[in-house]
């Protein structure tokens, strides 16, 4: 099981964005390679530190986790900010700032060049109900930004392959000496030698690749899952952007979802409502025989439990409410017409409520509670 990015971190959930700044700081600088060379169990513990920076650090990414753990981002296909998909270059790209002077990149000191990230690239996936229901593999083409056959690249001449320049500036105080990113290459040490002719400016070329995605049960429409490294690449010895993969659910022509609830209106007819009958509604997975009781009312919610969509952190599944509607028809024969007009003052049509029968506001509150 995956350990809490909060217990990680060592911080409480009303954390706010300058103490988990500060906590991973902490934590990134104990178990810094650079302070434990060759310790895998202190490399680890980076990366972990780093995994839950990136999602605590983020608003909108700390709120699915703090809703839904884990599974918001990586469930069962491995998504989100899994540092499995996050290497040493990834941490010092994205949050090398943190470290402020004492520590550069991987066994790199405090400065030298750094590696580019590619651009990500973003896609809409549609899933059904029965989809969401029940988790899928997705194979979508996409277009990715990639390195062209043939490229090179050569030392940037400006930073001769620092990453960085040095700037000296006459101050009251003496000669203060600065580094920033060189301008030239953006910090990779880089620039393009050689490029082939179907390539761009930067040395590249777009090709359609199949991406496989494994999305799981009991996503909502409008959540975004991460696909690591299956962006465009950026020049020279760059780490490849991610596929932001953006959830849309299509809307089912019966069943009608609220969280992890379905919703289905079951319509039945006078005679039936009296009777009794035994009918085949629809649920996710197909249909499902359920028995109405004799004389039962209009506006009757019967719950089945576990037969709505499963929860994303893996805490069983939400049920299907059958709504039942006992239609009134609108035209009659002159026999039918006569039968209910005999029918008006006969005391076994009058309603009686029973005091157990509960009203309409107490059934909407049952229902969301």
């Amino acid at each position: 099981m995956k350990k809490d990015f909060y217990e990680i971190l060592g911080i409480s959930k009303n954390a706010d964005a300058a103490e988990i700044k500060k906590a991973y700081r902490k934590s990134a600088l104990k178990y810094h390679p650079d302070k434990n060379p060759g310790d895998k169990e202190a490399e680890e513990n980076f990366k972990l530190a780093a995994e839950a920076y990136e999602v605590l650090s983020d608003p909108n990414k700390k709120a699915k986790y703090d809703q839904y753990g884990h599974q918001a981002f990586d469930g069962s296909g491995g998504f989100g900010g899994g540092h499995g998909g996050m290497n040493m270059d990834d941490i010092f790209s994205q949050f090398g700032d943190i470290f402020g002077g004492g520590f550069g990149g991987f066994g790199g000191g405090g400065g030298g060049p750094r590696r580019a990230k590619g651009s990500n690239l973003r896609i809409k996936v549609k899933l059904t109900l029965e989809e969401i229901a029940n988790g899928v593999e997705k194979k979508v083409k996409v277009k990715r930004k990639v390195q062209a056959k043939g490229v090179t690249y050569k030392t940037c001449t400006t930073c001769n392959g620092q990453g960085q320049v040095m700037r000296v500036t006459n101050t009251i105080l003496g000669r203060m000496q600065s580094a920033s990113t060189c301008p030239t290459c953006g910090g990779s040490g880089q620039i393009l030698d050689k490029r082939p002719s179907e390539a761009d400016a930067q040395g590249m070329v777009q090709e359609d690749e199949t991406v496989s995605i494994k999305i799981p049960a009991g996503v909502t429409d409008g959540m975004q899952l991460k696909v690591s490294n299956k962006g465009n690449d950026a020049p020279g010895n760059s780490i490849p952007g991610d596929l932001i993969v953006a959830i849309e659910e299509v809307e089912h022509e019966f069943l009608k979802r609220e969280g992890e609830n379905i919703h289905f209106d079951l319509y039945i007819s006078f005679p039936e409502a009296v009777l009794g009958v035994s009918k085949d509604i629809e649920a996710i997975n197909g249909k499902v025989r359920i028995k109405l009781e004799e004389g039962i009312q209009s506006g009757k919610i019967l719950r089945l439990k576990g037969k709505g969509i499963p929860s994303l952190n893996g805490y069983g599944s939400g049920d299907l409410l059958v709504h039942v509607n006992v239609w009134t028809p609108k035209t009659l024969n002159k026999e039918q017409k006569q039968f209910f007009e005999n029918a008006l003052n006969d005391e076994h049509f009058a309603p009686s409520p029973e005091k157990s029968e509960k009203s309409f506001f107490e059934k909407v509150k049952d229902m969301f509670s």
